[in-house]
This record gives C-alpha cells, sequence and structure tokens, in this order.
C-alpha cells in the first residue's frame, strides 16, 4: 500500500487508569476490578464489576452521558497526542465511534422515575437528547471541531475494532484526512443484568483461558485512535505510533449470542486480516485476544488461533486485558487496540492475571501474570461479539 494509514495518536479511559496511567497498571498487573458500587447487586449471583472510580466529566460535557464523557476524555487524550488540535483541515476530519449499549442510562432513570409515579419532563428529555446512538459521535465530533462523517458502530463487543476499519475505509477512499475511531461503553444495570440472568459473570475473579475460569466481568471506558495517511502525518511532522496493516470482518451467522463451535468465523476474520496486510501468518508476534474468560468463547478462542496459526499458536504471546479491567464490551476492542499500539511501540505485552492452572483445550501462551519485553511487530487486535460478528485488526510496528 503507497500510502498506508497510521495511527498518530492514542488515549484511553478504564478502571486500570487514564491515559499513561493506564498503560502503567495494566503492564503492572493490577487488578482493577471489585464490588459493584453504582448499583445494588443483591437480586443477582454475581456482585462484581470493573468501574472507573474518581472520573469526572471534561469541561464542557458536564451534561453528557456516562460513556459520552468517555468517549470526549479519551479522544481529547488522543487528539493531543497527535498534535492536532487547531489544526488545518477538519472539515475533512471525522469521528467513528462503537458502542454495544450506548447510553442506558437514561433508560433507567426514566424507568426510575416511572416507578416513583410517573416519567418526569427531565427524564424523557434526557432520554430524548442523550440516549439515541448517534449522540455519542457527534458529541465527540463537536468538542473537537472535526466536520467530516461522524458514525455509530452498534456490532456489539466487536464494534470497537468494527469502527477502526470503518475509518481505515474512509481514509484509503480520500473521504477523509483525519479520524478519530474507538469505541465507548458505561457500566449499567440493563448490561451487568443482562449478563447476570445469563449467568456468565464470574463469582470473584476473571481468568481468561485459566482451566477453572468461571465467567467474564463487566467493565466500562473508551478508547481512541488518531488515525490518518502515513503522507499527511509525515508533512506535519507527526509522531507515528503503529501503522494500522489491515483489518478483517465476518460473521458466524449462526446464533445470536453463542459462537461457532468450530471458530469458523474468528478464523475468516483472521485470515481477512492478514490478506487486507499482505502478511503472512507467522509475520503475527502479539495477539491482543478477546479472552472473556467463559468457558465457551475462550475455547472457541483457543480453537480459531489454532486453526489458523497451528502449532504456533502456542508460541505466540497471546494475553487477555479483560483479566484487569473486565470486559468494556463495544470499548473492549478499542482500548485492546489502543494496547497493540503501545505494545508495538514500547516492545511490552501485558499480562493474563489471575492464570494459575493451564487448560488442555486452550492451549497458548497467556503471558502469565506478569508482562514481557517482546519485540512486537505485527499485533493482532481479535474482537468477538453476540450475533457473531467477528473482527480482527492487525497493528504493524512503524519504522521510519
Amino acid at each position: 500500500m503507497t500510502d498506508p494509514v497510521v495511527v498518530t495518536g492514542v488515549g484511553m479511559v478504564t478502571a486500570a487508569g487514564i491515559g499513561v496511567d493506564a498503560w502503567r497498571n495494566l503492564l503492572a498487573g493490577r487488578c482493577a476490578i471489585g464490588p459493584v458500587r453504582s448499583f445494588d447487586t443483591g437480586r443477582h449471583a454475581a456482585h462484581i464489576g470493573a468501574e472507573i472510580s474518581g472520573f469526572e466529566s471534561p469541561a464542557g460535557a458536564a451534561d453528557a452521558g456516562r460513556a459520552t464523557a468517555f468517549a470526549i476524555a479519551a479522544a481529547r487524550l488522543a487528539i493531543a497526542d497527535a498534535g492536532i488540535a487547531g489544526a488545518e483541515g477538519v472539515s475533512r476530519a471525522g469521528v467513528v465511534v462503537g458502542t454495544t449499549s450506548g447510553e442506558p442510562a437514561f433508560v433507567e432513570r426514566l424507568e426510575d422515575s416511572r416507578a416513583a409515579g410517573g416519567p418526569s419532563d427531565a427524564a424523557l428529555r434526557d432520554l430524548a437528547v442523550h440516549y439515541p446512538g448517534h449522540v455519542i459521535p457527534a458529541r465527540v465530533a463537536h468538542d473537537a471541531g472535526f466536520h467530516g462523517p461522524a458514525l455509530t458502530i452498534p456490532t456489539a463487543c466487536a464494534a470497537g475494532n468494527y469502527a477502526i476499519a470503518a475509518a481505515v475505509d474512509l481514509l484509503r477512499a480520500g473521504r477523509a484526512d483525519v479520524m478519530i475511531a474507538g469505541g465507548a461503553d458505561a457500566f449499567s444495570r440493563i448490561t451487568f443484568t443482562g449478563f447476570a440472568r445469563l449467568g456468565a459473570i464470574a463469582p470473584e475473579r476473571c481468568q481468561p483461558f485459566d482451566r477453572h475460569r468461571k465467567g467474564m466481568v463487566p467493565g466500562e471506558g473508551a478508547g481512541m485512535l488518531v488515525l490518518e495517511r502515513a503522507s499527511r502525518a509525515r508533512r506535519r511532522g507527526a509522531r507515528i505510533h503503529a501503522e494500522v496493516a489491515g483489518y478483517g470482518l465476518s460473521c458466524d451467522a449462526f446464533h445470536m449470542t453463542g459462537g461457532d463451535p468450530a471458530g469458523s468465523g474468528a478464523v475468516r476474520a483472521m485470515e481477512a486480516a492478514l490478506t487486507d496486510a499482505r502478511l503472512p501468518r507467522d509475520a503475527v508476534s502479539y495477539i491482543s485476544a478477546h479472552g472473556t474468560g467463559t468457558p465457551v468463547n475462550d475455547r472457541l478462542e483457543a480453537i480459531a488461533l489454532g486453526r489458523l496459526f497451528g502449532d504456533a499458536a502456542r508460541r505466540i504471546p497471546t494475553s487477555s486485558i479483560k483479566s484487569m479491567i473486565g470486559h468494556a464490551m463495544g470499548a473492549a476492542s478499542a482500548i485492546e487496540a489502543v494496547v497493540c499500539v503501545l505494545a508495538s511501540r514500547d516492545n511490552l505485552i501485558p499480562p493474563t492475571i489471575h492464570y494459575e492452572t493451564p487448560d488442555p483445550e486452550c492451549r497458548l501462551d497467556c503471558v502469565p501474570n506478569a508482562a514481557r519485553e517482546h519485540e512486537v511487530r505485527v499485533a493482532m487486535n481479535n474482537a468477538y461479539g453476540f450475533g457473531g460478528n467477528n473482527a480482527s485488526v492487525l497493528f504493524r510496528k512503524w519504522e521510519s
């Protein structure tokens, strides 16, 4: 590709911290999962989550929903990192945000007001103004002063990677010069209740790929990347973190919540990403796993990796930061994309914590319990969501 799409800025808001603090804490293997504080979980069997504590909405976003505020905060970090604040060409700068639930808190507030005697005018107004899915990228665009396309991608837990793919397409096609792409979701009663009723939430901790894993842990946050073509980045003297080498998308077309037991859809997405990047399988040096910690999903992911990489799947470092920050839904793969970029930049891989007992059905190098120094030339970021949505994005180390 003569003018590759590159990453010039990153920002993340996570339960492990914000920006560089999050990266340091992830490398340190610090667990940000604990008892749910924002609502009563007494009616459920599970009581843990990965909530962001001490977060304050950015200036100018006090009225925004929590996911929107996360998105704005992460985008500001990415823009500052990229050095494009106040730069020319904002009419051709756009935003793509992936989300699973948008702003469900406004639905919850409406239901609370109904239970208290009838829907209040304030609850109805907030629902109309803040809940619709288009609000998050629109508010990010307004905050950044970007006048290009503003899109919402609602492909469940793969939405962050889908958003990055959509932004890459717009840049490759010459329809935009700069894109902010990522994902945002907030912790909510609605999401927690859904997973609790599925029996999918772990009782104490998240243990991806461990033989005794018992489930996932809901989380929240946002991850944003500034993407542009390499020629533009060079002209303005930008620091380039990594190249978005390629992506692949697929659908299992199998079940609305369960994945294809053979892992075929995940394999297709990874193969498509490698084809798009014109890279062989043995070029991949780190895999950021979807790694939710549920018995079925982790096994399916391991099967898919084994089908694609063969015996090499046991040797490629493959970690899941969900063991530390839970599953941030539509933001998960966007945060993990930021981690892939930083891993390739710094040659450091964050660990999978709480990994104690190898599972013979998940024969992977899970980078257990401690970060690892490792040359990351190509990082693969995998995300799999309800509906069978699969998305793999490849980030290549940038060498000027």
